[in-house]
């Protein structure tokens, strides 16, 4: 583990300042200064300004339902609200696990481990969404919900200063259409992915505007009742499960 990563994973400090605290000179690696391509191995004992730091043995992960208007962000230079200003100030340093955008609710999982949210965040655990489209689903939207779909220069669905012009999207683990009515579509989709803005660029591509967005589950882990805005620790059972995903994709904590 790159010694910035050992230091985020292992105290309140983001990589950020963890590579501010190695220009300083004040991380060591065993008695050795550490530099930012330093490596922690099993044996290594670290320290910040001569104080050891101990590897965490556990890790702590909360669910919020995220409101529409909200960033996953820490800051905006366009003063919009973020989740971290709704959650209490304990949760100032934590990890958002993948996002939703600006106009999207519901599910998000935060953690005190960066080890826990990169794992998590690459995992292909099932994310299951609920939507409101305007329009209609054709026979081709359908194939290509069960067939999945190459996307190739198009920014359709895409944020403005998105710079990704091609996309491939896996097939959808499942959908169910819940019918029309007023030029709208309600359905319910889940994937395994989390690229970005992944549904609206699939809609948009056949001029498909999705209107509501809400994340419903992630992987084990379900929204359930949790109220707009509110959030709460995972479940001992939650954790359970969390922690039998990590054994079997020999991930070690």
């Amino acid at each position: 583990m790159r010694i910035n990563q050992f230091i985020s994973h292992n105290t309140s400090h983001s990589r950020r300042e963890a590579d501010e605290l190695i220009k300083q000179g004040l991380v060591k690696i065993n008695a050795k200064i550490a530099q930012f391509s330093d490596r922690v191995k099993q044996e290594d004992r670290v320290f910040i300004k001569d104080k050891r730091i101990h590897k965490k043995t556990q890790f702590s992960v909360i669910v919020y339902h995220k409101q529409k208007g909200e960033l996953v962000s820490h800051k905006d230079d366009r003063g919009r609200k973020t989740i971290y200003e709704n959650l209490p100030k304990k949760f100032s340093s934590w990890l958002s696990i993948g996002r939703l955008d600006f106009a999207s609710e519901g599910l998000i999982l935060l953690t005190d481990s960066a080890l826990i949210a990169s794992a998590l965040m690459k995992s292909d655990l099932e994310r299951e969404y609920y939507l409101k489209i305007k329009g209609h689903i054709n026979k081709e939207v359908v194939e290509a919900m069960e067939n999945g779909l190459e996307i190739k220069n198009e920014k359709k669905g895409a944020h403005s200063k998105s710079k990704i012009s091609s996309m491939m999207i896996a097939p959808f683990l499942e959908y169910e259409i819940f019918g029309s009515s007023g030029g709208y579509t309600k359905l319910r989709v889940v994937i395994n992915e989390g690229q970005n803005r992944e549904l609206r660029r699939f809609f948009g591509h056949f001029d498909l505007k999705i209107m509501d967005l809400k994340r419903v589950a992630f992987g084990i882990v379900e929204l359930d009742m949790l109220r707009a805005g509110k959030y709460r620790y995972l479940e001992k059972t939650e954790y359970e499960k969390l922690r039998d995903f990590l054994r079997i994709n020999a991930i070690k904590f």
